[in-house]
């Protein structure tokens, strides 16, 4: 029975991180600017971040990031401080990752 609840589980986390990684935002390709102060909501649910949210969480020791792609991809490059967490690898280091910080995925 554990069997099945951990495989299942798995399937789930690296389904919906595979449609993370995939989905396109269309708010993030459109020209038109958005309101000050107004969140778009996506079909998966992640909330997504900017780049200069990204640097003041970096610099305020508010975010861990995870690159969610594979090895050879990751030494290529990736974000300076980033944890190479493999998308399908999430479910068995969830344990590891600190429940005070925001978690930062990527995968591109």
């Amino acid at each position: 029975m554990r069997l099945k609840f951990a495989f299942s589980f798995l399937a789930l986390a690296t389904a919906a991180a595979l449609i993370s990684c995939n989905a396109t935002d269309k708010v993030a390709n459109s020209n038109s600017q958005k309101p000050a102060g107004t969140e778009v909501t996506y079909a998966d649910g992640a909330r997504r971040i900017t780049i200069d949210e990204l640097d003041a969480m970096i610099k305020n020791g508010e975010a861990y990031i995870v690159d969610v792609r594979n090895q050879a991809s990751y030494d290529i490059g990736h974000i300076p401080g980033s944890r190479l967490i493999p998308v399908g690898e999430i479910a068995n280091h969830a344990s590891e990752l600190p429940r005070d910080k925001t978690i930062v995925t990527y995968c591109s």
